[in-house]
């Protein structure tokens, strides 16, 4: 079973070792997400938090609000999204379903909040992986855009996508 905690400053050797690791590389090339003063904080935009099977750390999830986001980094964006962050920290851990177990643990916690009409995500252009798994979980990919320097596809996941009634 898979539970999310918050992460802290007890987690930062983990952290760091897991950002040296070629596949989380390889997803997010340039961040350097100075591990050592954000896991100290905790602005009311963001959650940062450890994914665990059972008792045992094996990935990282970030949620923030990036309409209140200090970097604006997302640029212009309503008051209703969220955005999503996520990876698997050891290979073996890879393809194993435990990201699809995080990612709907993560929507569920973003829609909780009644007003967040929807999640965004932006993996890199080149990562053709993620682009199926966001699909997957109902995500859209709504357009391509650069991040930092990075070309990324935007994909969303609206809350009416979600609530959506089965088919028959």
């Amino acid at each position: 079973m898979i539970t999310l905690r918050p992460a802290t400053i007890d987690d930062l050797e983990l952290l760091q070792y897991w950002d040296a690791k070629q596949h989380v590389i390889d997803s997010d090339p340039d961040d350097d997400w100075n591990w050592e003063v954000e896991l100290t904080r905790n602005p009311e935009w963001r959650e940062q938090l450890i994914a665990e099977l059972d008792g045992e750390p094996i990935g990282f999830l970030q949620i923030i609000d990036p309409f209140t986001e200090e970097t604006q980094y997302w640029g212009e964006v309503g008051q209703d999204k969220r955005a999503i962050d996520i990876w698997i920290g050891e290979e073996k851990n890879l393809n194993r379903g435990y990201g699809t177990m995080m990612m709907n643990l993560a929507i569920e916690r973003c829609f909780r909040n009644p007003t967040v009409s929807g999640i965004l995500i932006d993996p890199l252009k080149t990562n053709t992986d993620a682009h199926r798994f966001y699909e997957r979980l109902g995500f859209e990919k709504i357009e391509e855009r650069e991040f930092n320097g990075a070309v990324c596809f935007v994909f969303e996941l609206n809350r009416k996508q979600v609530l959506k009634p089965p088919k028959l």
